[in-house]
């Protein structure tokens, strides 16, 4: 580490303080349905998986000492690299984030580094830096890609962005000590999965409508040959005598695909939307083998 940090100076303890909690704003996060999810979770879990983690709300929320270990995923390569930052050099990562400015032409200049070769010359703190700047300062909290994997969310023009939220991002690094980190396909933590484990899925959702699709969160997209390959997946973890969890869209496709599985009907707030007007209350599913 570049500079030492006294971890008082950081602390999380402080009496008005709830954590860990998510420290990126996600499409599809899962902070309002968790009173949902959590009476629905599995009496035993050895192993927690979540193999699309984005935000990790489900995560953050869970009681440690009832598991033996934790292995999140993600195929966003720099998203998984902002979540071994905070587990493994979070205090840097703090001190890179005082950096930043809250303007349209600084946040442009950030997000235009991943056209240019000076992205490969970042540090992966300077990585995660960024990651958490445009997060936090770009429009709705979207990450979007186009397809060449460059970021096109616009600035959000936002007052006083919280940027730098240091307490929470050290009680995070210290959930995180030991937690197994993964980069790729959900398929990454096939060979790990055993009895009594519990994989937690939240995939990009099948779109309800042709102008409500948010998947650009990777430059490759998740169409329904996906879905169908996912459908499959659940079903090796069944046969593997692990519990499942997903979550997705109330399109007819995954009623279709899941049907003789535990199909529950949950009412969520559709936090982003490009109209004030587009957002409320929606029915989403939560699909369990038990």
């Amino acid at each position: 580490m570049r500079y030492q940090e006294n971890l008082a100076d950081y602390s999380p303890l402080k009496e008005d303080f709830q954590g860990p909690k998510p420290f990126v704003k996600w499409v599809g996060g899962k902070r309002q349905l968790l009173p949902e999810i959590e009476k629905r979770l599995p009496s035993i879990m050895n192993t927690y998986f979540e193999p699309f983690i984005g935000g990790g709300a489900v995560m953050w929320s869970l009681d440690k000492s009832r598991l033996n270990s934790i292995v999140i995923n993600d195929y966003n390569s720099e998203l998984a690299n902002l979540y071994e930052v905070v587990k493994k050099d979070v205090f840097a990562l703090a001190e890179d984030l005082k950096i930043h400015e809250n303007t349209s032409e600084y946040y442009y200049e950030i997000r235009k580094l991943d056209r240019s070769d000076a992205f490969q010359k970042l540090s992966p703190v300077q990585r995660a830096s960024r990651f958490i700047y445009l997060n936090k300062t770009g429009y709705n909290g979207l990450y979007r890609v186009n397809s060449k994997g460059q970021n096109n969310v616009p600035f959000g023009r936002y007052k006083n962005p919280n940027i730098v939220d240091s307490s929470n991002l050290v009680a995070c690094s210290a959930f995180l000590s030991d937690v197994k980190i993964l980069n790729g396909d959900f398929e990454n933590i096939k060979n790990m999965i055993g009895r009594d484990d519990f994989v937690y899925l939240d995939p990009p959702y099948v779109p309800l409508t042709a102008t409500s699709n948010f998947t650009g969160y990777t430059k490759n997209g998740f169409d329904a040959d996906m879905q169908v390959r996912l459908r499959d997946f659940c079903n090796y973890i069944n046969d593997k005598g692990a519990n499942f969890m997903l979550s997705n869209s109330s399109a007819p496709m995954i009623y279709d695909l899941y049907e003789g599985y535990n199909i529950h009907e949950v009412m969520a707030n559709r936090a982003v939307n490009c109209k004030a007007s587009g957002r409320g209350k929606i029915k989403e599913l939560l699909i369990t083998n038990y």
